[in-house]
């Protein structure tokens, strides 16, 4: 069973036993007996840390099951995206300087794949 934390109004901070279902309901307090509500305590260093470091740790929090692999062709074909944007702004994908754009790229078996505008054709 789970450890839950509750404040009593005289004696302060106590710790309960207490099953999930149980863990919402207040606890009496072990000194005096009256019902005490949980809280939830945070560590003194969530609340010391400055703007920068808890922006990074949300980005690395949110990030580390989208994991984005950067090489530099990829950066270099993100940077010819964002030169071609000329429909609303975003990146058609139709060519590459006249000619057809081809995206090679590997699925994580090692086989390749060709992402097109024509998935009924097959690549050799």
């Amino acid at each position: 069973m789970p450890v839950y934390d509750y404040k009593c109004a005289e004696h302060g901070l106590f710790h309960q036993l207490a099953t999930f279902e149980q863990s919402a309901e207040p606890q009496a307090c072990p000194s005096c007996g009256q019902l005490a509500a949980r809280v939830i305590v945070l560590p003194p260093e969530l609340k010391a840390m400055s703007r920068e470091n808890h922006t990074a740790h949300e980005r690395n929090e949110t990030s580390q099951h989208q994991p984005v692999f950067s090489t530099t062709e990829a950066r270099a074909d993100a940077r010819e995206r964002q030169a071609h944007a000329h429909r609303k702004g975003k990146p058609c994908g139709c060519h590459d300087g006249g000619k057809l754009r081809s995206a090679l790229m590997y699925t994580a078996d090692g086989k390749k794949m060709f992402p097109s505008m024509r998935p009924w054709m097959i690549s050799h």
